[in-house]
């Protein structure tokens, strides 16, 4: 038996599909949609690239199977933004974007969408609550939170090219 991989492959205009090889060489799959909800696929033993079971699981469902998988104890100050309406994302700047290089205020973020970017991951370093003077970088994945139409604007806005 080897070790376990997961590998992500992101899906443009639906979200992300993250693969799993066990130890025992099963495959699973879970694609995460920008809606929230997510589809979990299992692989045949005799056929890796036949699916034998796939199950479509609302943004809910989805949590609470990963509460069932690595339950933790919930603090009550935390915020649960799916419940006020709000989703949190992470959006990955491509190396080709448009503002690759470029200020965070010329994107307009906030004015075109409302949603705000609440850090940005650059390589092993998170930047909390950054300026409209930070420099966007190919490979920075930006934190954002707002309404689901709201992320979806700002994703079609650091998606272009």
């Amino acid at each position: 038996m080897g070790a376990a991989r997961m590998s992500r492959t992101p899906l443009p205009g639906i979200g992300v599909r993250y693969d799993l090889t066990t130890r025992e060489r099963r495959r699973l799959s879970v694609v995460a949609h920008r809606d929230g909800s997510r589809t979990l696929s299992a692989y045949r033993d005799d056929d890796p690239d036949a699916c034998a079971l796939s199950v479509r699981l609302t943004s809910w469902e989805a949590e609470t199977l990963i509460d069932a998988l690595a339950p933790t104890h919930r603090s009550p100050n935390l915020l649960s933004t799916t419940e006020l309406g709000l989703v949190a994302e992470r959006i990955e700047l491509a190396a080709t974007s448009h503002w690759n290089g470029r200020l965070l205020g010329d994107t307009r973020m906030r004015t075109e969408t409302g949603v705000s970017i609440v850090a940005v991951l650059r390589l092993a370093e998170a930047i909390p609550s950054p300026g409209p003077d930070f420099r966007l970088a190919g490979g920075d994945t930006l934190i954002v939170i707002g309404t689901r139409e709201g992320v979806d604007a700002a994703a079609a806005i650091l998606g272009r090219e």
